[in-house]
């Protein structure tokens, strides 16, 4: 959809952005804090003190039981550390903080945000986007897909959103108009 150059954008208007999928990256690579965890739930999908996502990938993707194991261990560590993040901003009197969370809805974090900015694209691209990732395929894609909510719920849902499909400089204004809709509040 466009999550992440939305949210590099963000960044550019001086917002700081907790990033829950680096926080995972984060916590299953070399010394994270997830690697111990993992390891003894997954067999076999540690190397050299990190997590190999391809093995791991392997493992969870078409499998909700192992999918939900893992869950179990990752959402609460990524929920520990959005909550510093925010009490962080807060101390720091930072008028708008990004929570960039790719199942905002499906993990119910959207409870803790006070405006929601849905990005958006059409399915066609959306699809070129997403298989032209390293390891992605039809059958990954369309896993993905059935495990969050429809864009259209999504949308709805939404306090804004953005269209992705046209242009980047389209994108960056848009979020800039709403940056500064926010803050002039």
């Amino acid at each position: 959809m466009g999550k992440t150059t939305a949210a590099g954008m963000l960044r550019s208007f001086k917002l700081p952005v907790c990033d829950s999928d680096a926080l995972v990256h984060g916590f299953l690579g070399k010394g994270g804090a997830a690697v111990d965890r993992v390891s003894c739930a997954f067999r076999g999908v540690s190397r050299g003190g990190a997590i190999d996502r391809n093995a791991l990938g392997r493992l969870v993707f078409g499998n909700q039981e192992e999918l939900k194991k893992l869950e179990t261990i990752l959402h609460p560590m990524v929920k520990a550390a959005q909550f510093k993040f925010l009490r962080r901003c807060q101390a720091t009197r930072v008028k708008l903080a990004v929570l960039d969370v790719p199942l905002l809805f499906e993990v119910g974090t959207n409870k803790l945000c006070d405006v929601v900015i849905v990005v958006s694209a059409p399915p066609f691209l959306q699809q070129q986007r997403v298989l032209g990732r390293p390891g992605m395929t039809k059958k990954r894609l369309s896993a993905t897909l059935d495990r969050q909510l429809s864009n259209e719920e999504k949308c709805r849902s939404a306090d804004f959103v953005v269209q992705t499909g046209a242009n980047k400089r389209d994108t960056m204004n848009r979020l800039g108009e709403i940056v500064r809709g926010l803050c002039s509040k």
